[in-house]
């Protein structure tokens, strides 16, 4: 099955914690059916300090389920994800719009 929410898109929470935030894809898991969204759905890790890095409570994005993320269309809002075919190719397209994504 084609992926409709891929790394860079830009995309909106439906629900939970963050709902009504934008924000960025950095990674998907298609077969947990989950993202992770830049700045979205933080959690505090405690690390320990090591050569490498500081150690304290950081900030960590987790996963969010693909469910509760909606694209951003070209006019700002959330938009559902269509495929069609366009010559040879099969392209993504907003279903509010209409435009290839």
């Amino acid at each position: 099955m084609a992926a409709k929410l891929k790394k860079g898109d830009k995309v909106v929470v439906l629900t939970g914690k963050d709902k009504g935030r934008n924000g960025e894809i950095s990674s998907v898991a298609p077969k947990a059916n989950k993202a992770v969204v830049e700045g979205l759905n933080l959690a505090i890790r405690h690390t320990k300090q090591s050569q490498a890095s500081q150690g304290g409570r950081i900030s960590k994005p987790m996963p969010i389920d693909l469910s509760n993320l909606s694209l951003i269309d070209s006019n700002g809002k959330a938009t559902r994800v269509g495929f069609r075919m366009e010559g040879d190719k099969k392209v993504r397209f907003a279903k509010t719009t209409g435009e290839v994504i």
